[in-house]
């Protein structure tokens, strides 16, 4: 992009904000202010020359501060984007990197990380407590989402660390035709799991390629239900193996009646069957058919299914498709609507995971403190939430700006409702790179017995010691490649 192509358009970004940040973006250099300072941003989401990490976080806060020059440092192996990585050199895991960089002799001030980063990083000791320069500088977290706000809190004791400016969660969105058509009320904020799975017994009718079902993890019917049933287990922190993964934990009352639950949910039909791929792909090649549904591969759209776990990114599909109905034959607009995911009893006010978008921190040996606060205050300002409120796949982190887009009016407030889950700890991926092997056995598994060829307890329990086998393999040869249990059928 020409340079004067971009100074026009951040221009014009100005030009539409409030008066504060206008000042600001008007600000030329050798204005008020003509010290060169340099702010370093170490990221473990991005290269040193992500043009998105730029056009989201970076560009305006540069330009409304030209004595302030940003260095991009990334922790990514970027080389490893060009080629398969050499399997004779051990991987550097990003985190490690991002911390070694943090220590080092020109460390970095801000440090953008996942959710599932920051926990170790806190306990460390490698980030500054943000709520006494929050206090100092009155800067309002009061219009904050609790359940964004909460969760940060959450990994540092009670106490901020970071703060993250946008999100994305996950609601349930339900078809009104079709709990009409049923005379079933629709479903409500906070059910409870086994409430949801009732609703969705009671609106499951037909058979074969005609049959509508009630619920669905995903509105994909791709989906795998071993996998898709994370969303259930998330809020109960059930756990496949010990958090050193040195031993399985699968051999328990807990994991049989979630396994009970799920595959009993399978034979009532409540869940909907995946489609036959050969089929749909022979439907989708044929436009002129009558037959023929862009949106077939989604359970939800297609009318498959009454009630699903949707991302809100996904919302943008929905609108899109009911703008688009009339130039698609077989396809009716859809009347819906969102609550909140389901919950268990024992955690009443918790969501499925919740991914946070720039979640940032300053380092504990940050050089330019003053600076590297000034640029967070920045990012989480009800200013640039207004901005980036129109954002398809987001939601920002400021209440005020959170406001369904296009005119369509849903209960957003589905979105933000519920807390997160608590995250799993990621060490353990980072020193077993391989043990995905292990759940992998647990899905061959979930599959026999689904199809009653194992009892579920018989299952979890070969579950149990073909993963203790194999875990117990990769203690002993942690960085060589991982074999198959003479008890584990070969992955497929």
């Amino acid at each position: 992009m020409k340079p004067w192509v971009k100074q026009a358009m951040l221009l014009s970004i100005c030009a539409g904000l409030t008066i504060p940040l206008l000042a600001a973006c008007t600000k030329m250099p050798g204005a008020s202010d003509k010290t060169e300072r340099v702010l370093r941003i170490a990221t473990t989401m991005g290269g040193s020359e992500d043009e998105y990490f730029r056009q989201q976080f970076t560009e305006i806060f540069e330009y409304a501060n030209p004595n302030i020059k940003l260095e991009i440092v990334s922790t990514i192996d970027e080389s490893a984007r060009y080629g398969r990585p050499d399997p004779s050199k051990k991987q550097v895991d990003p985190l490690d990197k991002l911390k070694e960089v943090m220590q080092g002799d020109n460390p970095p001030d801000v440090v953008m990380v996942g959710y599932d980063q920051l926990p170790e990083l806190i306990s460390n000791n490698l980030l500054t407590q943000l709520d006494p320069m929050i206090t100092k500088d009155k800067f309002d977290t009061s219009d904050m989402v609790p359940a964004v706000i909460e969760g940060l809190k959450k990994l540092g004791d009670g106490k901020l660390y970071a703060l993250a400016p946008t999100f994305n969660s996950s609601a349930l969105v339900y078809n009104k035709k079709m709990f009409d058509e049923a005379g079933v009320a629709y479903p409500k904020d906070k059910m409870t799991w086994e409430e949801a799975f009732d609703l969705g017994r009671r609106l499951g009718k037909g058979e074969g390629e005609n049959r509508k079902y009630g619920f669905s993890f995903s509105t994909q019917s791709m989906g795998d239900l071993f996998y898709s049933i994370q969303m259930y287990t998330a809020p109960l922190q059930l756990r496949m193996y010990d958090e050193k993964g040195d031993k399985m934990t699968v051999d328990t009352d807990q994991w049989e009646k979630i396994w009970k639950t799920m595959l009993q949910l399978k034979k009532d039909k409540v869940l909907p069957e995946q489609l036959d791929q050969a089929a749909m792909r022979a439907k989708m090649s044929n436009p002129g058919g009558a037959d023929f549904n862009p949106f077939q591969y989604d359970d939800f759209l297609s009318g498959r299914v009454a009630m699903s776990i949707i991302n809100y990114g996904q919302l943008s599909q929905i609108t899109n498709a009911n703008k688009s109905a009339q130039n698609v034959k077989s396809f009716t607009p859809i009347d819906w609507d969102v609550v909140t995911l389901p919950v268990h009893p024992e955690a009443p006010d918790v969501g499925g995971y919740m991914s946070m978008n720039g979640i940032m921190g300053v380092n504990a040996k940050a050089q330019n403190v003053d600076d590297a606060w000034k640029f967070i205050k920045f990012i989480n300002s009800e200013d640039w939430a207004r901005l980036k409120a129109n954002s398809s796949y987001n939601i920002v982190t400021r209440k005020k700006y959170i406001k369904p887009k296009d005119g369509v009016q849903f209960h957003i407030e589905a979105f933000t409702t519920l807390t997160p889950a608590p995250q799993p700890d990621n060490t353990v991926y980072r020193d077993k790179p391989n043990i995905y092997q292990v759940q992998d056995i647990g899905r061959r598994l979930f599959e026999d017995a689904s199809q009653d060829k194992i009892q579920i307890r018989d299952a979890l329990k070969k579950w149990q010691a073909d993963g203790d086998a194999m875990l117990q393999q990769m203690k002993d040869n942690p960085n060589g490649p991982v074999g198959t249990m003479s008890a584990v059928p070969m992955m497929r």
